[in-house]
């Protein structure tokens, strides 16, 4: 049994430094309420501060990755009791944020996450997927920012996700607005997902090959990695640059380099120690 026990996820983890994440609320499509929100912000929290793991991919059980917020169980809005005007707002914000930052607990977790998801991709789930780092879709897949539906603007990650993800702001803004259904040739299209399988079989079998490819690799490269392509997604090139020479000239004394080095030369895999 996993050490990792949440009500609404489910984890495995593996001897290769690989651990499958997977949305389980199969019965409600995997739609977010508020304990699978907090479950995810917990679950990312707590496996990237474990050095064992080095990929995460992430999943959902049942027939759809997830069909986004569960409006039956209202996680849009907390209930305000008998407050005024700027009390309620300046709680709701409160609310809001815990919402952004389970999804951000995804950016924030030093483990690569290779997302890998089939059929339906609502609201929440385009959100949630932005925030990883690779992502893999079914063919059947499709995908939908449902929140104008709801009368509302997206507001935990896709709005300033998505855009620099596929870099069209034409299409997002057409998304965003009309609501539309964008399905897998398209989002492959796009960029949104960079490969497409036939099966939710094949879609795993791939998550999980890259995966374990990924986790061959030195942990301190492929953390580093991570952490610079975010950091210079968000600052100017100089930026990126002056910090990458702050970060590297610390990181460039590992031992992992003269190991990698000599596995190159030698044909043979490298075996490099935990974070």
């Amino acid at each position: 049994m996993s050490k990792y026990q949440y009500e609404t996820i489910k984890v495995q983890v593996f001897s290769d430094g690989v651990a499958h994440v997977e949305l389980n609320r199969p019965k409600r499509l995997n739609a977010f309420n508020e304990r699978l929100v907090t479950d995810i912000g917990k679950c990312f929290t707590d496996i990237g501060a474990d050095s064992d793991i080095r990929v995460i991919v992430l999943s959902g059980s049942g027939r759809m990755f997830t069909a986004g917020l569960d409006l039956s169980e209202n996680v849009l809005l907390k209930e305000q009791g008998d407050m005024d005007v700027a009390r309620k707002a300046f709680n709701l914000q409160e609310h809001i944020r815990w919402f952004q930052g389970a999804m951000t607990s995804l950016e924030k977790c030093p483990t690569p996450i290779i997302v890998a998801m089939h059929n339906g991709v609502f609201g929440a789930g385009v959100d949630l997927c932005t925030a990883g780092d690779i992502r893999y879709a079914t063919k059947d897949a499709f995908f939908s920012v449902k929140e104008v539906d709801v009368g509302l603007a997206a507001d935990v990650g896709t709005l300033q996700r998505l855009p620099k993800v596929v870099g069209n702001a034409s299409l997002v803004r057409e998304l965003c607005y009309t609501c539309r259904t964008m399905y897998a040739d398209e989002a492959y299209r796009c960029g949104l997902v960079n490969k497409v399988l036939d099966t939710k079989e094949q879609l795993m079998e791939e998550a999980f090959k890259t995966a374990k490819l990924i986790a061959s690799k030195s942990p301190v490269a492929v953390v580093s990695t991570k952490h610079l392509l975010n950091y210079s997604r968000d600052h100017s090139v100089d930026e990126g640059l002056a910090y990458t020479a702050v970060w590297n000239s610390a990181m460039l004394m590992t031992e992992d380099i003269p190991k990698s080095i000599e596995a190159f030369v030698t044909k043979k895999s490298a075996t490099y120690s935990k974070l």
